[in-house]
């Protein structure tokens, strides 16, 4: 599977328009850092990537176990270490009654999501500039 993203700026200081798939985003930067906070900052996007991953892993794995979800959340919170490393904390939530056996399961899930997996290990990102 190939992914491919387009960013283009504005003449709005910070805000851009990014294009991914067949979708159309926009990101800026909050007021206080200089942006116009008119869209998700980047780290709102790694946030959202995350997050979205962690509710569509978890609601896959359950379905095919046969277990009600229900209306389930992920709340995730974003911070710097003093090392300046990111570290994020996940705390899930279902309406359902579910065992700790099934908590435990779902936790060993999340924590092999797809993007987890690329956040926690990293990725190869390389540059380059267009030529004419």
């Amino acid at each position: 599977m190939k992914t491919t993203a387009t960013v283009t700026s504005t003449d709005a200081h910070y805000l851009h328009h990014i294009h991914v798939g067949r979708f159309d985003l926009d990101s800026d930067e909050p007021r206080a850092l200089g942006g116009q906070g008119a869209a998700p900052a980047p780290f709102d996007y790694y946030l959202a990537s995350l997050s979205a991953c962690t509710a569509i892993t978890l609601r896959m794995y359950a379905e095919r176990k046969g277990w009600n979800l229900g209306r389930f959340s992920a709340e995730l919170a974003l911070s710097f270490g003093e090392d300046g490393k990111v570290h994020v904390h996940r705390t899930l939530d279902s309406d359902q009654p579910l065992s700790d056996e099934q908590w435990s399961r779902l936790l060993e899930i999340v924590a092999n999501t797809p993007v987890t997996k690329a956040m926690r290990e990293g990725a190869v990102i390389t540059s380059a500039r267009r030529l004419p």
